[in-house]
């Protein structure tokens, strides 16, 4: 199974989210190295990330919100959980008025501004901003469908594609004319 993240930015992020002092590239390329989950098929180059993801296996999770119901295993992701309850965006797009909860958002933001597209796909010249965009798109190539309904036998690419397809089976209409009561 591939992990679908940025490690450097996810780092990153994660130093600042402690404020910590930030690590040079040089620090983060030397300390990248596979580690692999006993549990499951996953690995990851950092052993931080590793212990993270451990975590979802023991379902282990100390830190709780108290706004709401959910708990998280780690206390970056906690924080980050927070700043949705208070509205905190710290990042601040330099270039507009957009601010971001996370340092990774603003950086895919900032993308936007600069045309800088570093995801290539290596079946076509067709290039992202998103590393999880490549991924999604690279399925039109393999014809891969890893969302499956569990209602029937249908299959999608992506999981927006299946909430859709899932509202046939509950006759769930989540949108609302405004000029009349149709769904």
């Amino acid at each position: 199974m591939e992990v679908n993240v940025d490690i450097d930015m996810m780092v990153k992020d994660e130093i600042e989210v402690y404020d910590e002092p930030m690590l040079s590239q040089d620090v983060v390329a030397s300390v990248k190295q596979e580690r692999e989950c006993n549990q499951s098929d996953t690995s990851y180059p950092l052993n931080s990330l590793l212990i993270r993801h451990q975590s979802t296996h023991t379902g282990e999770a100390p830190y709780q919100c108290n706004q709401c119901d959910m708990a998280f295993s780690q206390n970056a992701t906690h924080i980050v959980h927070k700043r949705r309850h208070n509205g905190e965006k710290p990042y601040q797009c330099n270039q507009c008025d957009k601010s971001f909860s996370q340092k990774y958002k603003l950086t895919v933001h900032q993308r936007m501004h600069n045309g800088e597209k570093p995801y290539q796909c290596n079946q076509c010249d067709k290039t992202f901003s998103e590393k999880s965009d490549l991924i999604k798109h690279q399925r039109t190539h393999t014809g891969e469908k890893p969302y499956q309904c569990n209602e029937c036998d249908k299959a999608f690419s992506r999981n927006d594609n299946l909430k859709i397809h899932q509202r046939t089976h509950s006759e769930e209409k989540p949108y609302q004319c405004n000029q009349c009561d149709t769904a």
